[in-house]
């Protein structure tokens, strides 16, 4: 985890500094304009859990991180491939005659999402985001006086996003409410808001 926070800021000092060197022009990739974005929130984990004969909702709110790397293809379409990290989501809950089961679910996902902005604005832009790839789940079951059991899987999984951009020529920050879904268990759902920057090169 100390790897992955001091390599974060690492790129969180650097952006600013290639993204102010660019000037008037931009560099482009095939005629696209590459950017890269650091995005941070907090979410409502829900996680429908089957064990003993019984289903439960295991929910807790979690911290969330995402870094993306993307392209614009025109002032108002963009994509992306985008990683999210998130903390811990643990409860405990009674199973059929069971008390006190204590399930732990870790999330990580690997999205590629497309951004359309609207609206003819200069600087501040609605937009709707959509986006697909695969959720990589580690769930824990721990049952007292008897043991665990961990459960390592990858699923599919979706995200829907609405929220603001403000766009600053060489960076913009987003504002966004997200929807996630990982198709684990009976169901993962993940609702959060989140507050990134974009650097355009």
């Amino acid at each position: 985890m100390k790897k992955i926070v001091i390599s974060t800021l690492a790129v969180l000092m650097a952006c600013p500094a290639f993204a102010n060197g660019v000037g008037e022009s931009s560099w482009q990739l095939f005629g696209l304009d590459p950017y890269i974005g650091l995005r941070g929130g907090l979410a409502w984990t829900n996680l429908n859990y089957n064990f003993n004969g019984a289903k439960k909702s295991i929910q807790d709110l979690t911290f969330q991180g995402r870094a993306a790397l993307g392209l614009e293809v025109c002032d108002r379409v963009r994509g992306e491939i985008e990683y999210s990290l998130s903390s811990k989501a643990k409860d405990n809950k009674d199973f059929n005659g069971i008390a006190d089961v204590k399930v732990e679910s870790n999330l990580q996902t690997l999205l590629f999402n497309m951004y359309w902005e609207m609206g003819d604005w200069q600087i501040v832009r609605p937009f709707l985001g959509l986006g697909a790839g695969v959720g990589f789940t580690d769930i824990k079951r721990v049952v007292p006086e008897v043991g665990s059991h961990t459960n390592d899987n990858v699923h599919f999984s979706a995200m829907g996003a609405l929220g603001v951009t403000f766009d600053m020529e060489h960076f913009a920050v987003d504002l966004a409410a997200r929807y996630n879904y990982v198709d684990v268990q009976s169901g993962l759902h993940n609702f959060g808001g989140d507050i990134g920057i974009r650097f355009m090169f």
